[in-house]
């Protein structure tokens, strides 16, 4: 979720342009999504749940005032009284951290939609108040194209969650363009999987272009300075999938530093 969002390409650049009060609080935000993610994908399978049971504590003593355990909820606990963020979007994430230890695969693209309104859309969220556009009507907006980093996310490592034991490719497309499971454990990526990646890709392009238009035309300043390179950097990686041809097994797609900064301008310029 959190590489979603930071679009792995994108987020250092856009933390150097960012004053240092912005990036202080987006570090904050993001040590605690990566915490969360490192918990429900590295740690020992019989300790992940008292794992996540330690964050919700440590939230629990964010809200009320007291002195979280966790160094990153020490550092997360300052942006959230600053920026008067709820709790709710911190419990989604860890929650969704709790559904990846018994949910591994999804039957349809509607279901995988739903758990990126756990995984994903509340970092969006958060992101909104942090640069104080929350309450503006662009959550929606905020929401799409958080889900369409997600997929995209989804369609460059397809390879690496199969092998945690997760399948995030909708069953139902997969069963469509008559994929087997080993399918996904392939050096090179069979024409009938690239099939379901360009559709899944083309899913989260249209999610995406629905959610930043409205997202950056309500923004500005650097809110919008930061949300178009997410958008950017997603933009970017959708061209390097189609330039792969959707050959994701062999070597995940990454998008080039130019093409970000590209992007981010042409965004920018939009909005």
């Amino acid at each position: 979720m959190l590489d979603a969002l930071a679009a792995r390409e994108n987020f250092p650049v856009a933390a150097r342009l960012l004053p240092a009060r912005h990036r202080a609080d987006l570090r904050a935000v993001y040590g605690f999504a990566r915490l969360v993610d490192d918990i429900g994908d590295e740690a020992p399978r019989e300790q992940r749940a008292d794992l996540l049971a330690l964050v919700d504590d440590d939230l629990d003593l964010v809200f009320k005032g007291g002195t979280p355990k966790l160094p990153q909820l020490r550092r997360l606990a300052g942006t959230v009284h600053a920026h008067a963020i709820p709790a709710e979007p911190f419990r989604r994430l860890v929650e969704a951290n709790r559904q990846d230890q018994v949910v591994h695969r999804y039957e349809t693209f509607e279901q995988l939609v739903e758990y990126c309104a756990l995984s994903a859309d509340p970092v969006g969220r958060i992101v909104l108040h942090v640069f104080g556009a929350q309450g503006a009507g662009l959550e929606g907006a905020s929401d799409r194209v958080c889900t369409a980093l997600q997929i995209i996310e989804h369609c460059q490592d397809v390879a690496e969650d199969h092998r945690d034991g997760r399948v995030y490719l909708p069953a139902e497309d997969l069963r469509r363009f008559g994929c087997e499971d080993a399918d996904l454990a392939r050096r090179a990526t069979p024409t009938r999987l690239r099939g379901v990646l360009a559709l899944e890709a083309g899913r989260a392009r249209d999610l995406l272009d629905r959610g930043a238009a409205p997202l950056l035309k309500g923004l500005s300043g650097w809110a919008r300075v930061a949300v178009g390179g997410y958008v950017a950097g997603g933009r970017a990686t959708l061209a390097a999938l189609a330039e792969a041809r959707y050959d994701v097994l062999a070597h995940p797609p990454r998008p080039r530093r130019a093409a970000v900064l590209a992007g981010w301008a042409r965004a920018l310029g939009r909005g």
